[in-house]
């Protein structure tokens, strides 16, 4: 029983620290990949301003939009991100034309759907308590989904990426870079598992964790 308590008795604190050192991680894997690769980012004209919107598409995406997405800031760097990708000679049309880009708008449409909703929900103290309990729990949802959405995105984009520059032979399948590409979407993966884990662990864990907690204290 002291095993199943201890293995059930995870703390906030450390899933924290987790999920901490993991962002940390990925914002490191991505300034090296934005910054020390950037050729690999060089758009088809010569102009120094696409070279720099083409370089702030993953960092807004990734560290301003999945990392803060906590924050209300996340929004706006998620808006300016799909703006900097979309900055081109070529327009929006040329551009919108994969699954990435189309998830894409479709999952910072719903972010803002998301801060919307939870404005209105719960910025009027005067609103009938009952309402706010039944929006609660969609509240909930929309967040998580949206939260696993994005990062689904940054997968399809780094995949979509790192092909693009294999097919062009640009990059190696084996080397520094694709190494690099990889282990930000693992890290992302790893890191999104533990948000989502954090963000069911307490109304699942907790009772059962009481539970098992006083029938060790009646037994001894």
């Amino acid at each position: 029983m002291a095993a199943a308590e201890i293995s059930l008795s995870l703390s906030p604190f450390s899933l924290l620290v987790l999920a901490r050192f993991s962002g940390s991680i990925v914002a490191l894997l991505v300034l090296t990949w934005a910054l020390h690769f950037k050729t690999s980012f060089y758009p088809h004209s010569s102009s120094k301003e696409d070279l720099i919107y083409a370089v702030l598409h993953p960092l807004l995406m990734v560290i301003g939009f999945i990392l803060i997405s906590g924050e209300g800031l996340a929004l706006a760097c998620g808006i300016f991100g799909i703006w900097t990708k979309f900055h081109s000679r070529d327009g929006i049309v040329a551009n919108f034309y994969s699954l990435h880009s189309w998830m894409g708008l479709f999952c910072v449409s719903l972010f803002g759907a998301q801060w919307l909703m939870g404005f209105l929900s719960f910025w009027h103290r005067g609103e009938v308590r009952m309402t706010r309990i039944r929006i609660l729990p969609w509240h909930v949802f929309l967040g998580l989904y949206t939260y696993g959405l994005a990062v689904a995105t940054a997968e399809t984009g780094l995949l979509e990426k790192l092909t693009f520059l294999q097919t062009k032979g640009a990059v190696q399948k084996r080397c520094t870079e694709s190494m690099i590409v990889n282990g930000m979407g693992l890290s992302l993966a790893l890191l999104s598992g533990m948000v989502i884990f954090a963000a069911v662990l307490p109304k699942h864990q907790t009772p059962h964790s009481k539970t098992i907690y006083s029938s060790n204290k009646l037994h001894s």
